[in-house]
Formats: C-alpha cells, sequence, structure tokens
C-alpha cells in the first residue's frame, strides 16, 4: 500500500469519525438533518459514518473490511449527493458529499484491483 492511498484513507476515515459523531452529539448537525427532511435518519446516518471511519481504519489490517466499508460510505455519500441535487442545494453545500463518495469509490476501486 503506497504512501498516498495510506493518507487517503486515513484521511476519509477521520473525517467520518468526526462527522459521524457529530451527526449523535450536535444539534447544529442534527438540524441540518431536519431541513433534509430526514430527521429520522439522524442517528442511523451517524451511526453508519462512524462504524464506516472505523471500519476503514480496521481495514488496514484487514483487506475486506476496507472494501466493504469503503464501498458502503461511498454509497451513503452517493444518496447524500442525491439529496442535496433533491433540495436544490447550491454546488458548494453539495460538494463535500460528492467529493468524499469519489474518494471512496478511489479506495474502493484501487483496493479491488489489487485483491
Amino acid at each position: 500500500m503506497n504512501t498516498l492511498y495510506l493518507l487517503l484513507v486515513l484521511f476519509s476515515s477521520g473525517s467520518f469519525i468526526i462527522y459521524g459523531s457529530l451527526l449523535l452529539v450536535s444539534n447544529k448537525m442534527q438540524n441540518e438533518f431536519k431541513r433534509f427532511g430526514l430527521e429520522k435518519f439522524t442517528k442511523l446516518t451517524g451511526f453508519l459514518e462512524l462504524l464506516g471511519g472505523i471500519g476503514l481504519l480496521v481495514g488496514l489490517k484487514h483487506g475486506l473490511i476496507l472494501l466493504i466499508s469503503s464501498g458502503g460510505l461511498a454509497l451513503l455519500m452517493l444518496l447524500g449527493f442525491g439529496v442535496r441535487l433533491k433540495i436544490k442545494d447550491g454546488f458548494w453545500l453539495s460538494f463535500p458529499s460528492f467529493f468524499f463518495m469519489a474518494l471512496n469509490v478511489f479506495i474502493f476501486l484501487t483496493l479491488f484491483k489489487l485483491k
């Protein structure tokens, strides 16, 4: 595993651990889900992001877990991007979900090629 790939996995992992944790405890973050009309999915999304972020770290030692975690996070971000488009958020508000989707697709496909 090269250094750039490792850094990308660590960046994605840290981002999802932080964001997922904030979704579970921060009223400001939870209010965003109200704005999306998805309030009942806030805790589930936070848990899945936290689990995915931890899975990326564990996956550095166990490739299958990295594959599942990166694929799951990519799917979650695809759905998030779709929600942003549906509620007509602008480019800059939609960009993070697209970026993290693309990043996790890259992690997934790179690992898939190695297997």
